[in-house]
């Protein structure tokens, strides 16, 4: 899908402006706002429904533009920088001045990545501005990977939909904390654990229940309408066959061990051969089983490793308690 200049051009304007643009990125759509404009980022936590504590990550156009947004770039930063940008990686780092605690929930701290797509790309380019963009869905609610998606959840909220095309990597951005003494995974993502301490030559521990702030940390994320249970991969099935029986419309997310089992369910979709492809349609599927008007959807965790600690990450949020259960 390809973009005009004049629609660039268009959305730009509209950033300047204090505007709201859905912005293609290859993790997932973006709700992106200029991040020094702090009425501006206002509308995107409005438009979402976000808390203001929660961080939003700034987008820039070149690697070399990370110095302008922080103190100080470890040694560390460049390195994976030069590794994975532009690419599904975010750096936790010390904010500079510029940076607007709008941006940051309050933070010392601020989120920066530059995204691999032609389209967010070109807009950084012609705005010549950092954009905030957390995903451009209701907090809390499955993320976007096609401008359908986020003109369906959030309409006239938005000012300009600007149409990439579905998202190639299709769960969001690794985030990684750079702010203290040593690398730690907040966020798992596009970026592997183990692609990160390849290229540091060293351990990176979860930091995630350090009660550092980043995207995607609330207990209840990334959740469809239906309630997500998970269960085992070999009680998939029975455990579909029992919600039906007790009168739920019944999705399941049939583990490869499982095809070619007979499954009484609603809707059934099996999931992908390889994790790449389970990360880009995951958002798709939990989508797809609220379309089909399933109440219930049955999925079991893959192994924690490679892209699927991402997968695991999104499923065990998805599952997660929700407000007012």
């Amino acid at each position: 899908m390809t973009v005009s200049s004049e629609e660039l051009e268009k959305a730009a304007e509209t950033l300047r402006a204090g505007g709201l643009v859905a912005v293609p990125t290859e993790t997932v759509y973006g709700l992106g706002a200029d991040a020094e404009n702090p009425a501006a980022l206002a509308r995107v936590f409005q438009a979402k429904g976000r808390p203001p504590t929660h961080p939003l990550i700034v987008h820039i156009g070149e690697s070399d533009h990370l110095d302008r947004w922080v103190r100080e770039v470890p040694e560390t930063a460049r390195l994976l920088a030069a590794a994975f940008w532009p690419g599904p990686l975010t750096l936790v780092l010390r904010r500079c001045a510029r940076v607007p605690l709008a941006a940051t929930g309050g933070l010392e701290t601020v989120a920066i990545r530059m995204p691999d797509h032609p389209v967010a790309l070109a807009l950084l380019a012609e705005f010549g501005g950092g954009i905030a963009a957390p995903s451009a869905n209701r907090f809390g609610s499955v993320s976007p990977t096609t401008a359908e998606h986020v003109r369906a959840e959030l309409g006239a909220a938005v000012d300009v939909v600007l149409d990439g095309g579905p998202c190639t990597v299709g769960v969001e951005s690794t985030i990684v904390d750079l702010s203290g003494d040593a690398p730690r995974l907040l966020r798992p993502g596009g970026v592997t654990r183990e692609e990160l301490e390849t290229v540091l030559g060293q351990a990176v521990p979860d930091g995630a229940s350090d009660g550092v702030r980043v995207p995607g940390q609330h207990p209840s994320h990334y959740a469809p309408a239906a309630k997500v249970v998970l269960v085992d991969a070999e009680q998939v099935v029975a455990e579909a066959e029992l919600a039906d029986k007790q009168g739920h419309r019944v999705g399941v997310l049939l583990p490869a061990s499982q095809t070619g089992m007979p499954v009484t369910a609603h809707t059934v979709i099996t999931v992908p051969a390889t994790d790449a492809d389970y990360a880009r349609g995951l958002y798709g599927f939990l989508r797809e089983f609220d379309r089909q008007g399933c109440d219930l959807v049955i999925a079991c965790l893959p192994p924690r490793e490679g892209l699927g600690l991402a997968i695991a990450n999104r499923l065990g949020r998805a599952a997660g308690p929700r407000p007012g259960a």
